[in-house]
């Protein structure tokens, strides 16, 4: 059965505990990194069917980034999971390798140069409410430093990605005349 009934009350459980009121601090962020994770789903869709044919190989980092976002709300929803520091060295190593790549523009940039860098950069702003949502939670629970790290630097590595999939396709991305 897709429904459970249980959470008719308002409420929802966490791994092995009581139930919690479902507009607790711990849910909004389970919902938040939920988000996110089908977000980046999209952008990976994005990124395989490109119109030009072209092979950015970004698709496989999103699709990594999204099994780091189940191990975060397993973490969260008290399973015995964990984000390790290799997960967060090999995104900035990505991060690196897209840096080597692309012309940093070094200011602001109007997104929807592209639809995939839209969708990037959508997912960035997402990733980046989805942090302050998990750093909020830690206030009903306790999540280990390397789980902030890892969200903080996916917002980096979505931010370099947008603009890599920009440039490569060649479309300006101007930066606001204010």
């Amino acid at each position: 059965m897709l429904y459970t009934r249980t959470g008719d009350d308002g409420t929802s459980g966490l791994l092995g505990e009581c139930r919690m009121p479902k507009d607790s601090l711990v849910f909004d962020a389970l919902g938040a990194l939920d988000e996110l994770n089908s977000l980046l789903g999209v952008c990976v869709v994005k990124a395989r069917g490109r119109d030009d044919g072209k092979d950015l190989s970004i698709a496989p980092a999103l699709r990594l980034a999204q099994e780091h976002l189940f191990i975060i709300q397993a973490q969260l929803a008290g399973a015995k999971k964990e984000i390790t520091s290799e997960y967060i060295a090999g995104v900035e190593h990505t991060i690196a390798d897209i840096e080597t790549r692309i012309k940093n523009p070094h200011a602001f940039v109007i997104a929807g140069a592209t639809e995939l860098s839209a969708f990037l950069d959508l997912a960035r702003t997402v990733a980046r409410r989805t942090e302050r949502s998990v750093i909020a939670a830690r206030a009903e629970r306790e999540l280990p430093a390397p789980a902030m790290q890892y969200l903080n630097r996916l917002s980096s590595l979505l931010y370099a990605v947008a603009r890599l999939a920009a440039q490569d396709s060649g479309e300006p991305e101007p930066s606001p005349r204010y």
